[in-house]
């Protein structure tokens, strides 16, 4: 799935009643726009041929004035105006309805340039990984830890600033199972644009199944391999910034790793989570996110492979 996408396609096939409600305002106009632009077009057209100069043809009576024609095109373009208010009103209503505040059901959390997505309810802490059940409507708390970043998932809610501590509320709901895409919109840093998530909505029970599989300890390793790399894991940096659950490892500068082998993409969509870009981006983070706070470990071929094959226990 990570790769190159253009978000405003999916604007046009929402998965959701608010997106639903912003779809239909950006056809709506754009149809009540078209129908205005070939209504100045035909009048245009018809005042050139009907009254073109022509051979012969007498001076053309001088008009210095109508108060009806002024009336009409004064009272016409305001009655359009109000139109389009009324159905902009109704689409910001329907598409950004009110969120709980005290009780949300998501709390995310930009960084630059990642996605920590906490489940309060439960305790379960993701990265760049949004999932939720099908048919419900969540209430989602986001905040950014660092710089003004922008969430939006085009095909199931409008886009919303997350500003430096000041925290904003939205409804998240997706009508039908898929994966969604979404990214953050607001120019935030070197690595904005590789600031992606997906929203991954699931059947109720398919979800609730993926939250008891999240609340779980990872297994333990067991080939000498991984054993030496969940010690490289330990030794190193590596447990300084990122947390591993029922381990050492409970910092939270970087992503929750507890169960990183389980997730689709890797570094916020720049690679596709597999063993082998797993190990190419553990050797050199900057050959596909420059400017990322992910340090070059200088890790030998063995310890790389052993970290990769811990890495790859925790799902």
């Amino acid at each position: 799935m990570p790769g190159p996408y253009s978000a405003n396609a999916f604007t046009l096939a929402p998965a959701s009643p608010q997106a639903a409600a912003i779809s239909r305002l950006f056809v709506g106009t754009l149809i009540f726009l078209g129908v205005v632009l070939a209504l100045v077009t035909l009048l245009v057209l018809y005042a050139i041929i009907r009254y073109r100069d022509r051979p012969g043809a007498p001076e053309p009576r001088q008009n210095f004035g109508s108060r009806r024609l002024e009336t009409i095109w004064t009272v016409v373009p305001i009655l359009l105006l109000i139109v389009l208010t009324a159905f902009m009103a109704y689409a910001m209503h329907t598409g950004d309805p009110a969120a709980a505040v005290d009780d949300p059901d998501l709390r995310i959390v930009a960084h630059q340039w990642w996605w920590e997505i906490y489940y309060p309810k439960s305790g379960v802490i993701a990265a760049n990984e949004i999932h939720i059940p099908v048919g419900h409507s969540l209430s989602v708390e986001l905040r950014s830890a660092d710089v003004i970043h922008d969430f939006w998932v085009p095909q199931l809610a409008r886009k919303i600033d997350i500003v430096p501590g000041h925290p904003n509320y939205l409804r998240l709901q997706a009508d039908h199972p898929g994966t969604y895409l979404g990214a953050c919109a607001e120019f935030c840093g070197t690595e904005h644009a590789w600031m992606r998530f997906q929203v991954i909505a699931q059947p109720p029970d398919k979800f609730a199944e993926w939250l008891r599989a999240q609340k779980a300890a990872p297994a333990a390793p067991t080939s000498p391999e991984a054993i030496q790399g969940a010690q490289i894991f330990a030794d190193r940096t590596c447990a300084n910034c990122h947390r591993v659950s029922h381990t050492v490892a409970s910092a939270s500068i970087g992503p929750d790793l507890t169960h990183v082998a389980g997730r689709r993409m890797l570094a916020a969509g720049a690679l596709e989570n597999t063993p082998a870009n797993l190990g190419a981006w553990l050797h050199d983070p900057d050959e596909f996110k420059p400017g990322s706070h992910m340090p070059n470990l200088q890790l030998s071929k063995n310890d790389l492979n052993a970290l990769v094959a811990y890495l790859e226990t925790l799902k």
